[in-house]
């Protein structure tokens, strides 16, 4: 398991800060629809028992996957291993019109060693991150015996049809080489139409049907799907980071077709977008001073030996940037932003320090090669200096998951809020005022809002929640398995998810819930 690869993906980057955090953290469009199979009426509205195929759905419920190699299905760089099956399922891409066009759902499976009991589906977090690779999940583990293990790719992502493409490579880099630190009236005003622009080539690279249908609402729909073209008649999940998310929404669609889940790195349904992005930023902040902590005990730390320190010499490094990027061997140079986006990749990780660690001394001798290698990975940049459509995705999911920030004053005092809870992230150049996200000017209605979850009929749940989590705080998994009645279980650590990493102390519990349905209780500490 790649840890860093299981991120809310919201991301905090130059100059308006919180305006970037909710903007990218990853027709030219990669996939067209296809005609669906005729369905006797469409069904918007339903209480599924355990099992149960929602009326009009029948046949998609109800289709035979095709197994095959996983090729084909490479769309980040990610090579599966030969003890792993690819393959498509159809759904419909309105479930209030199931006889019109159709999506198609990548697949992957490694199938159970042992006695089975059935299916165990992960998805990784993002939203916009693949996750076929995620089938070789808890390897070696009686979990690995007992399941089917199961990795999909959301609708819109990776090799899932239609993809959502905004941007081609070549705008890509452009707008990774621009600083975006103007917050003047004019440079509020350039940064808007950026945005506008931005959501104009979705629009039109994509279609405004494809962008109103790739929400986690319609995410869980191609989750029971899944589950019963699978032969389950109910779902047992493992969701890492926005993962909990769609495992939330999954529960409150169908909690009688739930048999166990485990939600590690929670989001608080609870939460408004701003409040969610203020929070990460001071747990970014929190990561960065343990990094800074452990740095400064070497001989040869780029931040100095005194941690308290850290955050101005980190700003002595890095702001420098915004007028000239570092060099670098790629011909690209490291940009400001990209400084941070690498900085922040590495926070993801303990693993990761060390590699931080040869950034910083790189960016003290002008040299930026190790925190663009870093900004690459979070980005999705290939070997090929193509793009997965990691960024894409995740602004299209997000833009329709929750309600755009549209008042100008919510978004200066926003900025503000983010630059008090993140001061490494700061550049110091705020005046109260920022520019309005992408999502105030999404071609298309958010199908989502905060809310608190209440939901009756489900089996114990877990939630899996780390102290020193950057991308995803601790309470945020506090506040999620007091709603749904979940066992907690935390762990004392800094990084970003930690279900099937190897630490025992959480493995051997999450096993046992998942094989016997033994729950954790509700104080285990790691």
């Amino acid at each position: 398991m790649r840890s860093i690869r299981f991120e809310s993906k919201s991301k905090a980057r130059t100059g308006a800060l919180v305006a970037a955090v909710l903007m990218l953290s990853a027709g030219c469009g990669t996939g067209e629809t296809s005609q669906g199979v005729p369905q006797p009426e469409p069904s918007s509205s339903f209480e599924p028992g355990a099992g149960v195929v929602p009326e009009g759905l029948a046949d998609f419920y109800t289709q035979e996957p095709v197994w095959d190699s996983c090729e084909s299905y490479d769309t980040d760089g990610t090579v599966l291993g030969s003890s792993v099956q690819c393959a498509k399922i159809t759904v419909p891409l309105d479930y209030d019109d199931p006889a019109g066009d159709t999506a198609q759902i990548a697949i992957s499976r490694v199938q159970a060693s042992g006695d089975k009991i059935g299916s165990v589906l992960f998805n990784p977090g993002g939203p916009g991150v693949s996750g076929l690779y995620t089938a070789t999940q808890a390897d070696g583990s009686a979990v690995a015996e007992r399941f089917d293990r199961i990795g999909f790719d959301p609708r819109g992502i990776g090799a899932s049809t239609p993809a959502v493409r905004c941007l081609t490579t070549e705008e890509v880099d452009t707008e990774r080489r621009e600083p975006d630190v103007d917050v003047s009236p004019e440079g509020i005003a350039a940064k808007e139409a950026e945005q506008q622009d931005y959501a104009a080539k979705c629009a039109s690279r994509n279609g405004t049907e494809v962008l109103e249908h790739v929400g986690t609402r319609e995410v869980v729909r191609d989750m029971d799907v899944i589950r019963s073209v699978l032969g389950d008649s109910t779902l047992t999940y493992v969701g890492y980071s926005y993962g909990t998310r769609i495992g939330t929404t999954y529960a409150e669609t169908f909690p009688a077709n739930v048999r166990a889940m485990v939600l590690d790195g929670a989001l608080d349904p609870e939460q408004t977008p701003v409040d969610e992005a203020v929070d990460q930023g001071a747990a970014f902040q929190a990561a960065f001073d343990e990094f800074a902590e452990s740095c400064s005990e070497s001989d040869a730390c780029a931040l100095g030996d005194d941690p308290t320190t850290a955050t101005v010499r980190f700003r002595e490094l890095v702001d420098p940037l915004i007028d000239r990027p570092a060099e670098t061997t790629d011909p690209r140079g490291l940009s400001y932003d990209d400084a941070l986006t690498g900085v922040q990749q590495a926070l993801y990780s303990q693993s990761l320090w060390r590699v931080l660690g040869v950034g910083l001394t790189e960016l003290t001798e002008g040299r930026g090669d190790t925190l663009l290698r870093l900004a690459d990975l979070y980005t999705g940049r290939l070997d090929d200096g193509t793009y997965s459509n990691l960024d894409d995705a995740f602004n299209a999911i997000r833009c329709v998951d929750d309600p755009p920030t549209t008042d100008r004053a919510e978004a200066g005092e926003a900025d503000r809020r983010y630059r008090e809870a993140a001061p490494f992230l700061d550049d110091g150049r705020g005046t109260g005022n920022a520019p309005l996200d992408l999502c105030a000017f999404w071609p298309v209605p958010n199908t989502g809002n905060p809310h608190t979850i209440a939901v009756s009929g489900l089996p114990k749940l877990v939630v899996v929640s780390t102290t020193f989590d950057p991308a995803t705080p601790y309470q945020a998994g506090v506040e999620l398995a007091r709603q749904l009645d979940a066992d907690l279980i935390t762990f004392d650590g800094t990084q970003h998810t930690v279900a099937f990493s190897g630490e025992q102390c959480i493995d051997d519990p999450l096993v046992d819930y998942l094989v016997d349905l033994v729950p954790p209780g509700n104080d285990l500490v790691c």
